[in-house]
């Protein structure tokens, strides 16, 4: 019981974050707004949760939380950049039914799990729905491009080792692993942000020797003001979005504590609700029925894998 109110209620509010994590990366880069996002999550764990809620810091448990902060920045990276090319309201699903299959399959394949005949065909029905999830027959429907769909299954396969990882580590660590997570994540962020800062700025300066034109004067000074305001935008949905994923991770650690890993990761897996009622009331995206009917079949193949 305790795991179904924990995950799901972390995926109501991981979907709130992934909106928010989108929008800040059609602002500013993918990679900014994860790395701010990731910063803003350490200082809030750091200062709020591990307080409050506490943990023992044991090698292995911080192993395995810097293992997870590694791959939860490549999930997230490349979660927010699909999500920034959009169509939020098709892209985030698929994220999720990627993310759902990884724990299951290594529930079944390493850990020993067994399903009913149930959960194989929430297996099943899962694939189904990515496909109908993709699939746009109506003319004006949102169409997601063969780039953000790649991006987005693997960020799904990512997010669902992250899941793994964050598995391995023991009920008395407490939020320590969720601390790491955060801290090295962020580090991994802000140093490949650096790395593409000096190949930028050595492009540049290649241009500028090589006497290629950079824009007229009038563009340049009407430029910096507009970039300025796009930038301080991006970098606020960035903090905002870092503070409410993690609070879902929080959620997701006491579901995945009070019971099995593969039910846990499955019902937080629902997190696209939260994502596509967000982008139909805020940027008015249209779906059409075969694509809701992906949607429901995924939500159904998520409940089947739970009970399963």
């Amino acid at each position: 019981m305790l795991t179904a109110v924990f995950s799901l209620t972390g995926a109501l509010v991981f979907g709130a974050a992934d909106f928010l994590g989108g929008l800040a990366a059609k602002r500013v880069s993918a990679l900014l707004a994860t790395a701010v996002a990731g910063l803003a999550g350490f200082v809030l764990l750091g200062v709020v949760a591990l307080p409050l809620l506490g943990g023992e810091w044991t090698a292995d448990d911080v192993l395995w939380g810097a293992i997870s902060g590694v791959i939860g920045c490549i999930g997230i990276g490349l979660l927010y950049a699909c999500l920034a090319i959009g169509p939020m309201s098709i892209l985030s699903p698929t994220t999720a039914v990627a993310s759902a299959i990884v724990p299951v399959v290594w529930g079944l394949v390493f850990a020993g799990e067994r399903f009913g005949a149930v959960g194989y065909w929430g297996l099943g029905l899962a694939l189904v729905a990515v496909l109908l999830v993709g699939f746009v027959p109506e003319r004006g429907a949102v169409r997601p491009s063969l780039r953000g769909v790649l991006m987005a299954v693997g960020s799904g396969a990512a997010i669902g080792g992250f899941y793994i990882a964050i598995d391995q580590t023991s009920d008395e660590s407490g939020m320590v692993p969720l601390v790491v997570n955060r801290g090295v994540g962020a580090v991994v962020m802000f140093t490949a942000l650096g790395v593409v800062g000096v190949l930028a700025a050595v492009r540049a300066r290649g241009r500028a020797v090589a006497g290629v034109p950079t824009g007229g004067a009038p563009e340049a000074e009407r430029m910096p003001r507009r970039d300025r305001q796009t930038l301080a935008g991006g970098i606020r949905l960035a903090i905002a979005c870092g503070v409410v994923d993690a609070t879902a991770n929080v959620l997701l650690l006491l579901g995945i504590r009070a019971g099995d890993l593969s039910i846990a990761a499955v019902l937080a897996a629902m997190y696209p609700a939260g994502t596509i009622l967000l982008a139909a009331l805020v940027l008015r995206e249209r779906i059409a029925p075969v694509q809701w009917a992906g949607l429901v079949l995924a939500l159904a193949a998520a409940a089947m894998l739970a009970v399963a």
